[in-house]
């Protein structure tokens, strides 16, 4: 668990409920004990600064590259990004997601909601939090669209998937579904 800035806690909580052994990641050495790591929600902007100043950035870089199964909500789904609209031109990333992201797409705090979802292999609806929440703007070839939203006529991907590395732009720890960390904890194994 990157623990940075965020909901560690929650995120913690969760992964143990889905079955995983967890440990929090600040320094390198510590990252380098890890076989999968939980990018969680917070400041995108404040977590990847602290990420360059703790000498994070490009250990992560490094290790999401190698194919480290690596799961990021909300802020965490803007780090993994390629690249994000409305973000600052300085913004550190982490990459490993084909995807543009707009941070804060469904608007301010104030206009935080909650939905249920239909999620591409689940039987039930998942009931996501979006809060601040970015969305996918676009997506390559090998990006796996899980789950969308549709606002003023458009689906926007709040759920995706590349290879190992899976995020959403909705905080699963928050509602005591542990089916998006049971599905992460799955791949891990896999992985």
């Amino acid at each position: 668990m990157l623990a940075l800035q965020g909901d560690v806690r929650e995120h913690l909580l969760a992964l143990e409920a889905a079955g995983a052994s967890t440990t929090t990641v600040r320094r390198p050495a510590e990252l380098a004990g890890v076989d999968a790591l939980v990018v969680p929600g917070g400041e995108s902007t404040t977590i990847g600064k602290l990420a360059v100043t703790f000498g994070l950035l490009e250990p992560l870089r490094e290790r999401v590259a190698a194919g480290m199964p690596t799961y990021g909500s909300c802020a965490g789904m803007v780090l993994l990004a390629r690249s994000v609209v409305d973000g600052r031109p300085d913004q550190p990333l982490v990459g490993g997601l084909d995807i543009q992201v707009r941070r804060n797409a469904f608007g301010r705090q104030v206009d935080s909601f909650e939905a249920d979802l239909d999620w591409a292999g689940l039987a039930e609806p998942l009931h996501a939090v979006f809060i601040r929440a970015p969305w996918v703007e676009a997506a390559g070839a090998g990006v796996e669209v899980l789950a969308s939203v549709a606002v003023d006529g458009a689906n926007h991907p709040v759920a995706v998937r590349e290879g190992a590395v899976l995020a959403t732009s909705f905080h699963p720890e928050l509602t005591g579904d542990h089916r998006v960390h049971e599905l992460f904890v799955d791949l891990v194994r896999r992985s």
